[in-house]
């Protein structure tokens, strides 16, 4: 029997041959041991070996952007990311467990292509910021970062349609913000399909079309406000307020209900048209012939125009004088209609009460008229520097304020009737909008409806003379930033304004029930004469107007500091009560005296309750406040950059914000802090 006939598996039988197959089989199964790891070793490092390392994927990102002199300590030599910790090595980066987790790029100016491609290639990638940039053209497809979760791409300039390509199989995706861009064409209907999507924000876009259905179970917070969008708000999206709709023709949810128009044959609609020309036809031929059966020569006699005299010259000024009376707390009676029998002849006096008409500007409330306004039960608010103002509570209505303003007849009637009808299209939760007008060469009058919680200079200063508890913290961020959206919105609406409110004041900030802020007294300076307007409006009282003489569109972005300075330290700006251009001396101006004169700064009004835990928000709401009133035109904020710089202001120290610019697992590691300015300041309240 052969040597290979005895060992072969069918026919060994002896003991030795049992353990040589034996030892032959181990090192056969072990030789594929080790072909597997040296399999999977390849596979894990794989892109290290082909150098893809983290570092080299940055720099291959960084080329594809228009500054990287804003990369200048991001060392090939030195890891991105600390193995040891989540801290970074390389300005901009967040780093989690020790690798690339996102990028911060705000408010650097960028420009370029964003090179998704190249960050597709980190592993742990997972957040992206680039807002406040000059990003221009389509929005990247994001797609290919398939475990991105959060992605900021606000107030840059991408534009063009969004395909739904651009966010397939983006199952992580929790935060979506590519608001105030210019994208056109409809929204992405794959976005109601994320799973996780809880945030969405892309208001002050051009997108037009319906809303797509959006299913998700936890919706945080959608905005689709000042876009071209149309038709019923989806059922999905019904919980979310009414603001979040605004700027489109949308009904439903939460705005009113959609009315379906029944459609109409046009042979139908031709036949109506006929019989509607017909019958008018014949009412006016009766109306002709029955007027010449009725005049008669006494009637044809009556002239048709007033001669001068006393009796026309004093109905002429009756609405100016029912006015005075009103001011005066005076009856105002509504004047016999002594109008002759006859057909279509007017007397002077009707054809004066035709031109008492008020204008609306909103079609949602109940209509009145000019005699109706007069014969209201009457109450003098004040009088402020346009004029007085009073309040009419109708018999039929609801509660009306009218403000009466002296100052505007340098200006025409066409030009002014146009800018009111401009103002009537503004439309926001924190603008208080004008409803009516009323126009003649000698004075105007603008109406709107009354709010109950009077002003906020009164909360802020009356109230403390009388006794009663001030406002506490929560209330007053809440008021800052209504009052910083409805001033936005302004400069967004109203571009071609250097000051598009001119006239921001603690008195002309009105509070609802829920102390809401609404803004009043906007946009008046086209129409306001303009010595008036140097003399008395907020805007001429600005540190540009004084050295400058002139006004920009920075202006109101000192206001809002100033009311900011106004509200959290409760001191009124004393030199708003002067006439003409402002002192040297301002709020701004006494804070930051004090800072620089004390270590201990008293800066902070001591009555301010619910400040608990609210320290450093306090202190950095005060910090952008100066920010607003920097003298240096130049590094003063944008109104756009105050907005931000405010809405990321909590309650507390420490909350969570989902607004927060790294906005997700590594929201706790934000970067927000005080500069080295502050750092002896403290509070005493």
């Amino acid at each position: 029997m052969s040597a290979s006939h005895r060992y072969s598996n069918h026919n060994c039988h002896h003991p030795k041959c049992r353990t040589e197959l034996r030892i032959r089989s181990f090192f056969n199964s072990l030789n594929l041991n080790v072909i597997f790891l040296v399999m999977l070793l390849a596979a894990f490092m794989g892109p290290a070996l082909s150098g893809n390392s983290e570092a080299e994927i940055l720099f291959r990102f960084s080329k594809s952007l228009n500054k990287n002199g804003l990369f200048a300590n991001w060392n090939p030599n030195v890891l991105p990311c600390d193995k040891n910790n989540d801290k970074s090595n390389w300005d901009n980066v967040i780093c989690e467990n020790g690798f690339v987790f996102g990028l911060q790029l705000e408010n650097k100016g960028l420009s370029g292509t964003i090179d998704v491609d190249a960050l597709k290639e980190l592993p742990n990638f997972r957040t992206i910021s680039v807002m406040n940039n000059n990003f221009e053209g389509p929005l990247p497809i994001l797609s290919k970062l398939a475990g991105l979760k959060t992605a900021y791409f606000d107030n840059n300039k991408f534009s063009g349609q969004i395909d739904n390509t651009a966010f397939e199989g983006m199952h992580w995706l929790k935060k979506l913000h590519i608001a105030n861009n210019q994208f056109t064409g409809k929204i992405p209907s794959v976005l109601g399909q994320l799973p996780r999507l809880m945030e969405l924000r892309l208001e002050n876009n051009k997108f037009e079309g319906q809303i797509p259905d959006f299913n998700q179970e936890r919706i945080m917070d959608m905005n689709f406000a000042n876009n071209s969008l149309e038709g019923p708000i989806p059922r999905g999206l019904s919980s979310l307020n009414a603001s979040s709709f605004e700027g489109n023709d949308l009904c439903d949810g939460p705005l009113s209900k959609c009315t379906s128009e029944p459609k109409i044959a046009l042979w139908t609609i031709i036949l109506v048209v006929i019989a509607v020309a017909a019958a008018v036809a014949a009412i006016v031929a009766v109306i002709i012939i029955l007027c010449q059966r009725k005049q008669t020569p006494e009637a044809e006699a009556r002239p048709t125009v007033s001669s001068p005299g006393a009796g026309g010259a004093t109905h002429q000024k009756a609405p100016s004088a029912d006015l005075d009376k009103m001011e005066q707390g005076q009856a105002v009676t509504a004047a016999p209609d002594r109008s002759p029998e006859g057909c279509g002849i007017k007397r002077p006096e009707q054809a004066s009460q035709t031109q008492q008409k008020l204008l609306f500007l909103k079609d949602d409330i109940e209509k009145f008229d000019l005699p109706d306004l007069l014969k209201a039960s009457a109450e003098m608010l004040g009088s402020g520097v346009f004029g007085s103002t009073y309040k009419a509570e109708l018999s039929i209505g609801p509660v009306m304020v009218v403000k009466r303003f002296r100052q505007m007849n340098n200006i025409g009637k066409e030009d002014f009737h146009e800018h009111m009808r401009r103002l009537g299209r503004l439309s926001h939760k924190n603008l208080l909008p004008v409803v009516a007008f009323y126009y003649r060469k000698e004075e105007k009058l603008l109406v709107s409806e009354y709010v109950n919680n009077v002003s906020l200079a009164v909360h802020l200063h009356g109230n403390k003379s009388r006794g009663q508890p001030s406002l506490d913290w929560p209330a007053r961020l809440k008021i800052i930033k209504g009052v910083a959206k409805g001033l936005l919105y302004l400069y967004n609406e109203l571009p071609s304004l250097t000051a598009p409110h001119g006239h921001l004041k603690s008195s002309n900030v009105l509070l609802n029930e829920s102390y809401e802020p609404l803004l009043t007294d906007y946009a008046l300076l086209p129409v306001v004469n303009l010595e008036h307007a140097q003399e008395h409006m907020i805007a001429y009282k600005s540190p540009e107007f004084k050295h400058s003489g002139r006004i920009t569109r920075k202006t109101d972005v000192w206001t809002l500091g100033i009311l900011i300075l106004e509200i959290i330290t409760g001191k009124f700006p004393s030199n708003f009560l002067q006439q003409g251009k402002g002192s040297d001396t301002d709020l701004a101006t006494w804070v930051w005296s004090v800072i620089e004169d004390s270590s201990e700064v008293e800066v902070f009004e001591k009555d301010i309750r619910g400040t608990k835990n609210a320290d450093g928000e306090m202190m950095k709401l005060l910090k952008i406040a100066l920010g607003c009133c920097d003298l240096d035109i130049e590094k003063r904020f944008d109104m756009k950059e105050a907005m931000e710089r405010i809405e990321e202001i909590k309650e507390r120290d420490g909350d969570d914000d989902f607004y927060s610019s790294y906005a997700s697992e590594a929201d706790a590691r934000s970067s927000r802090g005080l500069s080295d300015d502050f750092t002896q300041v403290s509070m005493n309240i």
